[in-house]
């Protein structure tokens, strides 16, 4: 069986092929037709679920329909998500909670159930996967996909793939997902924040450079509010004013990323989809109910968020070499510090006492409202923990802490505790995931 020829135009409800310039579809009457020059070109996708923790729990709950949704740990925390409904009215993600019950006061607030997104998204990933072995998770929720090549696999070329992939996803899973399809992974990043929700866009080649000239240099990847504002105070508010601007230029101005200036500006970027690029860290945080200054509170809920990642971890049959704590205060300043190992772990205990190291740096009496601990640059388990000629005692900690999860394996987590958590244990309000 051939393929069929690549059209210019797609109905995306019923899938039909054809070229043409009616508004609406001439097989099925949708008006939700997808037409572009260079439709059956482009190959490289980015799928992102719309506003995914309220979808799940709308599709969940159907009277939640047509209410504002706020996903979050109460009014001491922050939004994980929200729903369009709730977007509307101003709540974005990471607001704080009570503004964005002031700027929405009829939102309905949902404690987020991290396994039950989980699952879903592993559902959507598989999904993914079975159209492409070139998948790139970016979160739980959105990934990179290269169809390059798959066209006799589907028998349709990428864009019908996508768009039957979305009909499928709203069909069996019950949520929705945007779509944008490019040449290059920038672009289909920002093509699939377009139409959001049930978006599809496409940015071809041919109208890259113009249609980046008047996006704000914020449309790049790396330009934060901060890097932002230093464009800004040299006259550069545009990505049009970066294409005028000479390579060499921008290098002295701005070093290394200068040339990501220089070529995202102009479209180009030549990174392929890898799916080895998975996971980036795996954290746990929470968000206390009142600010805690005090060491020896802080020291227990960093044990018990260090012996999550290291669940993780083990599960995942990963290690890291990287121990990041997070603490952020009670006027809502962000706190990162980092330390590298010697070698990658997966250890609770190499976690938790690296993590403590750096807490007591912090631990000034400043009052903090978040702590979070993490492992990032993320390797197999294989290299994980080696024997530690200076620390002769490391070995049998590892092996009592092998122990210790064997134990909670068969009885639960709560069967055994260290001294460090012993009935001193709080719940957290929301926690972070793999990423």
């Amino acid at each position: 069986m051939t393929s069929p020829q690549p059209k210019a135009t797609i109905c995306r409800d019923c899938l039909t092929l054809e070229p043409g310039k009616d508004k609406r579809c001439r097989a099925c009457g949708s008006p939700r037709v997808l037409r572009h020059e260079e439709l059956g070109s482009l190959s490289i996708a980015h799928i992102d679920c719309d506003a995914f923790y309220a979808s799940v729990e709308k599709r969940d709950n159907p009277d939640l329909r047509n209410k504002p949704v706020i996903i979050g740990g109460g009014k001491r925390g922050v939004v994980s998500t929200a729903c369009y409904i709730a977007r509307i009215n101003g709540v974005r993600s990471a607001m704080p909670m009570f503004k964005a019950l002031e700027a929405c006061p009829e939102a309905i607030v949902i404690k987020p159930n991290m396994e039950k997104y989980a699952a879903v998204g592993r559902r959507i990933r598989q999904m993914m996967e079975d159209l492409t072995p070139l998948v790139e998770p970016l979160s739980i929720d959105e990934a990179f996909l290269d169809l390059s090549g798959t066209e006799k696999l589907h028998h349709a070329p990428p864009a019908v793939v996508l768009a039957r992939f979305a009909s499928q996803v709203q069909s069996e899973v019950g949520i929705t997902v945007s779509v944008g399809l490019s040449y290059c992974k920038f672009l289909a990043k920002v093509a699939s924040d377009l139409e959001k929700p049930r978006g599809f866009s496409v940015i071809g080649q041919e109208e890259a450079v113009a249609f980046l000239a008047e996006k704000p240099v914020t449309t790049i990847w790396g330009v934060g509010k901060a890097f932002a504002a230093t464009l800004e105070s040299d006259g550069i508010r545009t990505i049009g004013q970066l294409q005028s601007m000479e390579k060499n230029d921008l290098l002295r101005r701005y070093g290394s990323m200068g040339s990501r200036l220089y070529h995202l500006a102009r479209g180009e970027d030549d990174r392929g989809v890898s799916p080895r690029g998975e996971a980036k860290s795996v954290s746990s945080e929470t968000t206390f109910n009142h600010d805690i200054a005090a060491l020896d509170e802080l020291v227990p809920v960093l044990r018990g968020l260090s012996e999550r990642v290291s669940e993780r971890l083990k599960a995942k049959e990963i290690a890291g070499r990287t121990i990041v704590l997070k603490l952020k205060t009670g006027d809502f300043r962000l706190r990162t510090r980092n330390r590298q190992l010697s070698d990658p772990t997966r250890l609770a205990d190499r976690i938790f006492n690296t993590g403590l190291e750096l807490l007591k740096r912090e631990a000034d009496g400043t009052r903090f409202r978040l702590i979070g601990v993490g492992v990032a640059d993320l390797t197999d388990a294989s290299r994980a923990d080696p024997p530690d000629l200076v620390d002769t005692l490391s070995h049998k900690r590892a092996l009592a802490e092998g122990a210790m999860d064997a134990l909670r394996a068969k009885f639960g987590r709560e069967a055994l505790e260290t001294g460090y958590t012993f009935g001193r244990r709080r719940k957290p309000i929301e926690k972070s995931e793999p990423q």
